[in-house]
């Protein structure tokens, strides 16, 4: 997938989720279905996983280089990244379980700044995609705790399935027969 797909793919799924969020009602954010993330905790955990994602693409090339490594495979298209997520999610479940369990509630009061975070994050990760070039994309690595190494390219095309992931999660965990 190309950078300028891949950003315009990132803009899409958080123009999903954004639709959403505004059709729901305010006291979703901090109430949810039993044994279920909150509205605010969906939102929080992309947040944290944008921040870590933005924050590893901001050290130096030679750093990743250095620490994770370069790519010695094939580079994974966007279907075959959402799909081994996906089978990595239905084998860990415990494990994703364990990772994402002491994530707090975030209060109604800071839902505005969370969103705001988000939107800025996700900006700041599209500017990067697009300025990154095709071969530090292609070769340099980064660590999913799920998945493995994965190159940048691949990393990112993850956060899009991962807020599309979310988002999926929020519509059916909300719907009038699961939350009545």
């Amino acid at each position: 997938m190309k950078k300028e797909a891949i950003a315009e793919l990132l803009e899409e799924k958080n123009q999903h989720l954004f639709y959403w969020l505004e059709n729901q009602p305010i006291d979703n954010w901090e109430n949810g279905p039993k044994n279920k993330w909150t509205v605010g905790q969906q939102i929080l955990h992309l947040v944290n996983s944008l921040q870590t994602l933005n924050k590893a693409l901001s050290y130096p090339r030679f750093f990743l280089k250095y620490k994770f490594g370069t790519c010695n495979r094939e580079i994974r298209d966007y279907k075959t990244v959402a799909d081994k997520y996906q089978e990595k999610l239905l084998v860990n479940q415990e494990r994703a379980k364990v990772f994402n369990q002491k994530l707090k509630i975030p209060k109604q009061k800071d839902r505005d700044r969370l969103l705001t975070q988000f939107q800025i994050q996700s900006k700041k990760l599209q500017y990067k995609v697009r300025k990154i070039s095709d071969i530090n994309l292609d070769t340099l690595l980064l660590p999913h705790p799920l998945m493995g190494k994965m190159t940048i390219r691949e990393i990112i095309m993850w956060t899009a399935h991962h807020i599309e992931h979310h988002t999926n999660i929020l519509i059916d965990n909300y719907a009038e027969e699961n939350y009545c």
